[in-house]
């Protein structure tokens, strides 16, 4: 019962990115062609809302839910990570034509061959785990 507020706000955020077609595999291909703006806006209003939050977060103007502080530890500066990790999530991006989070949408939509994707993306975050220690960090 915790847990169901959550599984509310995923709701209505699913519903949302299904009004606002970010779950269209054309205006995914539009992206990619530069031939529209329509999931760029979508992109740059998520990440400026983000950079809100965070930096409301950082100044102790919001709190977390149980009220704490909200500590941020500092990244490391070793740029490559950032970059390997950000073509791997590209391509698989690029490969499914489709973000992570929309597919959890799709399949709530009626294509129900997502669920192999997210079983695919499942498979590689336990793989990850299961090498961590002996991937460089």
């Amino acid at each position: 019962m915790k847990l169901f507020k959550y599984i509310i706000i995923g709701f209505f955020f699913g519903f949302g990115m299904w009004k606002l077609e970010a779950i269209s595999t054309f205006r995914i291909i539009e992206m990619f062609h530069f031939q529209s703006f329509h999931m760029y806006g979508i992109i740059i209003s998520g990440v400026s809302i983000g950079i809100v939050i965070t930096q409301l977060f950082k100044r102790g103007k919001i709190k977390a839910v149980h009220g704490e502080t909200v500590k941020f530890n500092d990244k490391s500066h070793e740029w490559w990570r950032y970059i390997l990790g950000g073509i791997i999530f590209g391509m698989g991006w690029a490969l499914t034509g489709v973000c992570s989070g929309m597919m959890f949408v799709l399949v709530g939509s009626g294509y129900t061959i997502f669920v192999v994707f997210i079983g695919a993306a499942l498979a590689g975050t336990f793989a990850y785990g299961y090498f961590r220690k002996s991937l460089p960090h």
